[in-house]
């Protein structure tokens, strides 16, 4: 009797121990990690303990509709005693969401009526998985048509997604964002406006990327491609031509109360001789400026050059340089030359100054040695004679010939470290000069400066002379948003610059500040420091020395860029002779809008640099520059006036510049300003201006000879081939009653050929793709084609409850009973060279219609069907005759479930422990 009892409690309490003795582990863990989509098995453990036989009926409920028993209904038989246990086939879901759901064993003891039920809990684990596929996109499209793609957008797993969608390079039809509930998909249109004036023909990729909300790792994107055809073709040439600018310019000035005007020409062009891009070329030739030369216009100018793989040359007018110490910038007329070997350069140079007449002529000779990559050794010799009886420009004097021989180098010492300098001798029957300059850069992530020191000698004869000078600059990163910088500049003395321009004042400054970007769009700079202002000019009109504190601020608030910025500081002004406050305060702001760029800026001063003690100076202006179109443009500008420091440049006080190009190759220009010229402080002058550029392409090298194609369109089957009209890029022709087409002179490159289908039937359809992509080279290029009648595919979907197909078809209202949600499938129709896709419901018509004569094969793809239906035949293979409409069905068909049980008795034992005597 124990031990009957103690059998009883073991299977009353413990059944899930007994059942697992004999079902497998694989089995009681999918109760808690059960993927939606598939179907299960879930186990119950009955028993009977009384001494007769039982039937039960059975029946399985669960907590939701989503999880269906494949059996809701059954018996089942046990003996006397007997402990078994009963499996309920479940299937979940695809869309069935995360979470514990119940499955109920409703009992019934068929002898007695006796009814009791068992609950196991089952939870459905959580399945996120977004697909997302290219349907219909087209292969060609012409130039200034719109691209239009679509693609499907499934949420395949068993949670509601918020999706997010992006293209980089399209625009998005409907709302960027929107919820899949589980199982449901969308089809996505983007499209993309080409561009008419294409030049060339292009692909031009198409892309949509879709990740949920918040997490842009789960990133997918899929591309699709189109070629897109030029209907504007640029114009190809059997020539190689080299650019050149021809222009001539009418200009006038009101000089001082003086009038001059006349004509300017010039003509400029720089390219290359040959295809191969080997002889390169520039020249220029200006004539003589009709007026008064300054900033705005061109003085004469005549010059060419020519470069070759290592050799250089040019003749005529340029800015000619040695070296830094000796000659750095003299404009003249002469000539240089230059090779390169592997590693030695030499060259050399003669120049007659145009704008210093203390130097007669100049000869220079040079050799380069590269010792690395970015490492070099020069050493040269500058000869220099002067001018007899010629009035002098600078404050020392060219007496004698001078003799220059220098040497210099720069030297990358590391990747953030580069160094150069430079020495100079000068000789001359007077006296004997020396020259040397020394410069460090260094660039860090959290360092960067440049430091540069020069010094030349009383006697030294170059082009600098009595000069010691000092610069550098260096800024340190202290944090990402804070940095801090010091200054230091000082001009150098005794330079022989050309009369052309002037010189600026001579300047000695000094700073040291922080930087501190507390915005991405905004920054703060605090600096202090001094500065030195001295007019090299007599009389002089400003000799300064002043202490100051700055602050300046940048800020862009949406789409305006605002800078203020305030000085204040002590002046001592040495002009005068007294000390007094300086306060400047200065604002600008910038925006864009319309195509048009707008600046306006102002500045307010108390200063004691000048004449007076506590001088107020109110300076404004503003600038509108604006594009209409490509082909037109108009800028102005006004500013009241300018500081005196300013005085070494010609200075816009009115400025109107207006811009059209009248058809291509051929633009007009028309200025207009009223400008303070060097050195003058209160005489205002006019300048106008009017422009016409020619920009020919003159043909210098043929490149290829003129090529044709010609053809047949075989008619087969279609009512006439004549009066076609193909287009092969901008060329034209039109078949005759045979079918014969030709293009004559056809340039040589590639290029597709389309048929204009307005000329023909709306059901014509070419035998071969169109537009077809033509690689045109040989002199005669042949490519012949047919038409004839297009073929077309339909088709139904039908639901059949079982495979006979016997059977009446179930109607819409028994496809909605059986599920809630219309299934869809992807249909697709593939040829040699031709790919179509549908998204096709099931119950519904679809077709494929203007199809090519031929094989053809359709297939089927479940897209995320149910798994309780199948697709019995998912591809169908024939061949298309013209004109022919073949007509399929595809069945979907509800998939037939049979379960087998396999019942074997569940046998308990005990083991007894007997107890020791």
């Amino acid at each position: 009797m124990i031990r009957t009892w103690t059998l009883f409690m073991i299977l009353s309490l413990f059944p899930a121990f007994i059942f697992s003795q004999q079902q497998s582990t694989r089995l009681v863990s999918k109760k808690d990690s059960i993927m939606p989509g598939m179907s299960t098995s879930i186990p119950f453990t009955l028993q009977n303990n009384s001494a007769e036989s039982k039937t039960y009926d059975i029946s399985v409920t669960t907590s939701s509709s989503l999880i269906t028993p494949i059996l809701a209904k059954g018996e089942f038989q046990m003996a006397s005693r007997e402990t078994s246990a009963y499996l309920v086939p479940l299937r979940i879901a695809a869309e069935a969401p995360q979470g514990n759901y119940s499955v109920t064993l409703n009992i019934t003891d068929r002898n007695n009526g006796i009814s009791f039920t068992k609950t196991s809990a089952i939870t459905v684990s959580g399945n996120r998985n977004i697909s997302l596929t290219p349907l219909n996109y087209p292969e060609f499209i012409r130039a200034g048509e719109t691209i239009k793609a679509t693609f499907l957008l499934k949420n395949n797993g068993n949670t509601t997604e918020d999706i997010f969608l992006e293209s980089k390079n399209a625009v998005i039809e409907g709302d960027f964002s929107l919820l899949l509930e589980p199982n449901e998909s969308k089809i996505i249109t983007i499209h993309k406006i080409t561009n008419p004036e294409l030049s060339q023909n292009e692909f031009q990729n198409l892309n949509l990327s879709v990740y949920p909300k918040g997490n842009s790792k789960e990133n997918q994107s899929e591309y699709v491609s189109t070629q897109v055809i030029s209907v504007k073709p640029s114009d190809k040439d059997i020539y190689h031509r080299l650019p050149v600018a021809v222009s001539l310019s009418f200009i006038g000035m009101q000089n001082m109360g003086v009038y001059n005007d006349g004509f300017q020409g010039e003509i400029y062009g720089k390219g290359t001789l040959d295809k191969d891009n080997k002889n390169q070329i520039e020249f220029r030739a200006v004539t003589h400026n009709p007026i008064e030369l300054n900033t705005f216009t061109q003085y004469e100018e005549y010059f060419l050059n020519y470069k070759r793989d290592h050799f250089f040359i040019h003749l005529g007018d340029k800015t000619y340089s040695s070296s830094y110490l000796t000659e750095f910038a003299r404009y003249g007329r002469g000539g240089e030359i230059r090779y390169d070997f592997n590693t030695i350069s030499i060259g050399g140079f003669y120049n007659h100054p145009r704008f210093f007449r203390d130097i007669k002529d100049e000869f220079n000779f040079y050799s380069a040695f590269k010792i690395r990559k970015q490492s070099e050794i020069s050493v040269g010799y500058l000869f220099k004679t002067p001018r007899k009886g010629e009035i002098r420009y600078s404050d020392v004097r060219l007496e004698s010939d001078a003799h220059l021989p220098y040497a210099k180098g720069k030297f990358r010492i590391s990747g953030n470290v580069n160094l150069s300098g430079e020495v100079a001798y000068s000789t001359t029957q007077q006296a004997d000069g020396t020259a040397y300059m020394v410069q460090a850069d260094a660039v860090f992530e959290k360092f960067n400066g440049s430091l540069m020191y020069v010094k030349a000698s009383p006697e030294f004869a170059g082009y600098f002379t009595n000069t010691n000078t000092f610069n550098g600059n260096v800024y340190y990163k202290i944090s990402k948003k804070l940095g801090a910088f010091v200054n230091y500049t000082q001009d150098v003395k005794n330079f022989q610059r050309d009369t052309l321009l002037l010189a600026a004042p001579y300047r000695k400054y000094f700073q040291y500040g922080l930087q501190y970007k507390y915005l991405s769009s905004g920054s703060v700079i605090l600096n202090n420091g001094y500065q030195k202002y001295q007019d090299r000019l007599e009389p002089r009109q400003f000799d300064y020395y002043e202490r100051f504190f700055k602050v300046s601020i940048d800020q862009k608030i949406g789409m305006f860029q605002l800078n203020m910025e305030g000085q204040f500081g002590k002046t001592d002004n040495y002009l005068i002779g007294f000390s007094g406050n300086s306060s400047f305060y200065s604002a600008n702001l910038s925006f864009e809008k319309f195509r048009t760029s707008f600046n306006v800026f102002g500045s307010y001063a108390i200063s004691s640099r000048y004449q007076l003690q506590n001088q107020k100076q109110f300076y404004y202006g503003a600038r509108i520059y604006s594009r209409f179109s490509d082909k037109t443009s108009l800028s102005i500008f006004y500013q009241n006036n300018y500081m005196p420091e300013e005085y070494f440049k010609d200075r816009n006080l009115f400025e109107l510049l207006f811009h059209q190009q009248l058809f291509p190759g051929n633009e007009l220009d028309l200025s207009g300003r009223y400008s303070l010229q060097r050195g003058q402080i209160g005489d205002k002058d006019f300048i106008f201006s009017m422009r016409y550029t020619w920009r020919p392409n003159v043909p210098v090298q043929k490149t290829a000879e003129y090529t044709s194609l010609s053809g047949n369109v075989s008619n087969l089957g279609i009512k006439k081939v004549e009066g076609i009209r193909l287009m092969l890029g901008s060329y034209l022709s039109v078949t005759d009653k045979e079918g014969n087409y030709v293009f004559k002179n056809v340039i040589p490159g590639n290029y597709f050929l389309e048929i204009d289908r307005s000329t023909t039937d709306i059901n014509d359809i070419p035998t071969l793709n169109l537009p077809a992509s033509l690689a045109l080279s040989n002199k005669e290029n042949i490519f012949n084609f047919g038409l004839t009648p297009a073929a077309n595919i339909q088709g139904h979907i039908q639901f059949l409850e079982t495979e006979n197909k016997n059977q009446p078809i179930l109607t819409e209202v028994l496809i909605q009973k059986e599920k809630k949600k219309k299934e869809s499938i992807i249909v697709e129709a593939t040829s040699k060279d031709q790919t179509y896709r549908k998204i096709c419901f099931i119950g519904e018509d679809f077709d494929f219609t203007y199809l090519r004569p031929g094989d053809w094969t359709v297939k089927v793809y479940r897209n995320g069907l149910d798994k309780r239906y199948k697709v019995s035949n998912d591809k169908f293979q024939f061949t298309l005759q013209p004109s022919e409409t073949r007509t399929i069905r595809i069945h979907v068909v509800k998939q037939q479930i049979e379960i087998k049980y396999q019942h074997e008795s569940l046998k308990v034992g005990y083991n007894e422990i007997k107890k020791k005597k």
